[in-house]
């Protein structure tokens, strides 16, 4: 009689915010995962909880602002953070050995090569947005940037809820990537991010971006291309954090047996 194979362990970074009680769920619901550490900041006054109490059930897993405590039996970590919280968490895991899914945007240029750099000795997925939605989202775009190369003019709209710090999302910038590296551009030489006063006629080689905050909204996000006559809009709306919470497992799962390296939801889902 052949045993069991034995749950992928599984830590969760920012454990009691909105996005660590999701993963903590799901990793509690999953039958091939174990949570085996919640870790969150310093200041946190749920330190020293049970990370499963805000959803009424006993984990056995204490909240730790103890990165030590915390990945002790950790194979992977979860982080939906902030990129100076992440980046503290990657060093940790690098020491370790503890591979890593990343879901926090807002890193810079230098923090993005830090974790690239770290991925010559850990297995890390990097992606701004782990929704499997999302991600097929971006291989329309491909297609559609391609088709639509001249005539149309394309702007990128996102909604967030009111508590997001950071402005375009991570989601809506890899949009604008995926559309302009599909059009020979880079994006950082044709991005418009904000619209004041008189701007003059519209540069037609131009992405525009247009951010909106405001009360809970989870996410969404439009490409739009408008022509002479017409207008086509492809557009991606989260209702529940749960479309996050499991692409991140399917991340983690993919990083199982993987000793380094540097991906993103498009190689965890079969994309390329």
């Amino acid at each position: 009689m052949s045993s069991s194979p034995l749950p992928h362990r599984v830590a969760v970074a920012g454990a009691t915010g909105r996005m660590g009680h999701m993963l903590i769920e799901a990793v509690h619901a999953a039958p091939d995962c174990a949570l085996v550490g919640a870790l969150d900041r310093a200041q946190s006054p749920a330190l020293g909880q049970d990370a499963g109490a805000f959803a009424g059930w006993t984990s056995g897993v204490p909240v730790t602002a103890d990165l030590a405590e915390g990945l002790a039996q950790a194979q992977c970590l979860i982080d939906f953070t902030r990129p100076e919280a992440t980046l503290a968490h990657l060093a940790a895991c690098r020491a370790r050995g503890v591979s890593l899914v990343i879901g926090t945007t807002g890193f810079s240029a230098a923090q993005k090569a830090q974790i690239a750099e770290a991925a010559e000795d850990i297995a890390i997925v990097l992606a701004p947005n782990m929704s499997v939605g999302v991600n097929v989202l971006m291989r329309l775009l491909d297609v559609a940037a391609r088709s639509l190369a001249t005539g149309y003019d394309i702007e990128i709209i996102e909604a967030h809820h009111k508590h997001k710090v950071d402005a375009p999302s991570g989601t809506a910038l890899q949009m604008g990537e995926v559309i302009a590296r599909a059009l020979g551009r880079e994006l950082a030489d044709c991005a418009v991010y904000a619209r004041h006063g008189h701007t003059g006629e519209r540069d037609p080689s131009s992405i525009g971006f247009a951010t909106i905050r405001g009360g809970d909204i989870v996410g969404d996000h439009t490409a739009l291309f408008a022509g002479i006559g017409e207008r086509i809009e492809i557009t991606h709306r989260a209702t529940s954090r749960a479309g996050y919470a499991q692409g991140s497992l399917h991340a983690l799962r993919f990083l199982v047996g993987r000793a380094r390296g540097l991906y993103d939801m498009a190689d965890v889902l079969g994309l390329r």
